[in-house]
């Protein structure tokens, strides 16, 4: 018999109930760390439940089941039905007792997700604050928001201050109204406002408030001085020191004469805008007076699309004269190719024909000119049109109807002309007969004179003579 409850057999251990109870690899080789083998896992929280779970069987490489703890009881006695398990004595068995330092770390969840959520609500609120302050900020700059107060508190009028100041971009009455909104009720926007403009240059902020814009009682101060006079640098010194209060403190004696010959330039001084109102025992009734701002009003006003027209029109008459004009010249000679086909006779307004080989030239005016036309030199005759006439002067000859009915030809190129194989050199002039041959730089033409317009014109010469 054996008195001790428990028999150490080896590396076995007896009880007295008929169990034997399997020692744990981890009880020799020590307390492992093991991460958990899940594909995806939860950092911290899988790795502690594997570390508090009792690893009661070696791992072995081939067994998937290496991470599974259990109690392995055999049975000795002739009874089947086995006792409930024994847990293994402490001088076995060794539990891992977790890291203080992971449970301080670990967060609780309920917690942790408050407090995230309030962190991010703080700063998604804080976002949209100071997103709401710069939102302008990239078109308004600070010379902008410093004429945009000087304007105000000179004129106290948003939509005179759209009008006559200049920004640094072309800003709407409606976005002016918005930005003096927000430097009034906005305080985010108007505390960077404020230091942006404290940082400005001091030369800037000078130019800023030399430009802003005058006030009712400044233009009036400058009314006293009358449009008839010629005043210096001296009168408007003295009327800025007497009115220090009324004037705007950046205003100089040069920028007050500026001023007042702009307002006289545009008739707006007191003396100026007065009418002339018949005084005496006449009386200006209502009437009289609004035919008289009537007939001011027509004839002064001038209307830019009925000027525009008018100019339009006098642009396109003037240029249908020059084309007329430069169309009379073509009148004076026609040109008309050469057929196989006998030309009709002449008609009532060609007086001769200068007659060549592919073209003919129908004289129809007192004189015309012989020649080459060029694109800067323009001829009635175009002796080109009958062959080459690079040898041709640009103006070679002229043909003139004296009133006796004869025609005479003048040679005034550098190449002579020939007549019926006389020359004519430049300078000198020859009589032209009918069927006469005129030979100019190797082309040939005839001249066919219109006998029945000839001799019409021939009596009506004589008629003049016989009675002066």
């Amino acid at each position: 018999m054996m008195d001790s409850s428990n028999v150490n057999t080896g590396s076995l251990t007896h009880s007295t109930d008929g169990f034997l109870n399997i020692p744990l690899e981890s009880d020799a080789l020590g307390t492992k760390r093991r991460s958990s083998s899940r594909t995806i896992k939860r950092r911290k929280f899988d790795d502690e439940l594997v570390e508090t779970t009792f690893n009661l069987q070696p791992p072995t490489p081939n067994t998937k089941s290496a991470s599974r703890s259990r109690t392995v009881s055999v049975s000795t006695g002739p009874l089947d039905i086995a006792p409930p398990p024994i847990l293994p004595s402490p001088a076995t068995v060794t539990t891992p007792v977790p890291q203080p330092e992971r449970i301080n770390r670990r967060p609780s969840r309920p917690s942790g997700s408050s407090s995230s959520s309030g962190r991010k609500s703080k700063k998604n609120k804080n976002h949209s604050h100071s997103a709401n302050a710069t939102k302008d900020l990239g078109r308004w700059k600070p010379t902008d928001d410093l004429a945009l107060i000087t304007g105000v508190q000179q004129t106290n009028d948003l939509r005179m201050v759209h009008r006559g100041t200049k920004f640094s971009c072309r800003f709407t009455l409606q976005e002016i109204q918005q930005r003096w909104y927000a430097l009034l009720y906005d305080s985010a926007v108007s505390r960077i406002a404020v230091q942006a403009m404290r940082n400005l240059h001091s030369e800037l902020i000078s130019s800023v408030q030399a430009r802003t814009l005058y006030s009712k009682n400044e233009e009036d101060l400058l009314g006293t001085i009358k449009s008839t006079t010629q005043p210096s640098l001296e009168t408007f010194q003295g009327l800025l020191e007497t009115n220090a209060q009324i004037f705007y403190p950046a205003r100089t004696a040069k920028a007050l004469l500026a001023h007042w010959q702009l307002m006289k330039q545009y008739h707006l001084l007191p003396d100026q805008t007065v009418h002339n109102i018949p005084r005496g025992e006449h009386i200006l009734s209502f009437s009289d007076a609004e035919d008289m701002i009537v007939d001011n009003e027509l004839t002064d006003q001038k209307d830019e699309m009925v000027d525009n027209e008018m100019t339009i029109a006098d642009r396109k008459n003037k240029k249908e004269i020059r084309m007329l004009e430069n169309e009379l010249g073509r009148w004076q000679v026609l040109v008309d190719n050469v057929s196989g086909v006998n030309p009709p006779d002449f008609d009532n307004q060609t007086l001769a024909i200068l007659r060549g080989r592919l073209v003919r030239y129908l004289m129809r005016s007192r004189e015309i000119t012989v020649g080459r036309s060029t694109k800067d030199h323009n001829v009635d005759v175009d002796l080109t049109l009958e062959g080459p006439a690079w040898k041709i002067s640009r103006r070679q000859g002229t043909i003139r109807l004296r009133n006796n009915g004869d025609f005479f030809i003048s040679s005034e190129g550098k190449r002579p002309i020939f007549v019926d194989s006389r020359p004519i050199l430049a300078g000198n002039k020859m009589k032209l007969n009918h069927n006469s041959v005129v030979e100019i730089a190797g082309l040939r033409f005839i001249f066919l004179i219109n006998q029945e317009l000839i001799s019409v014109i021939r009596q009506e010469a004589v008629k003049l003579n016989l009675n002066p």
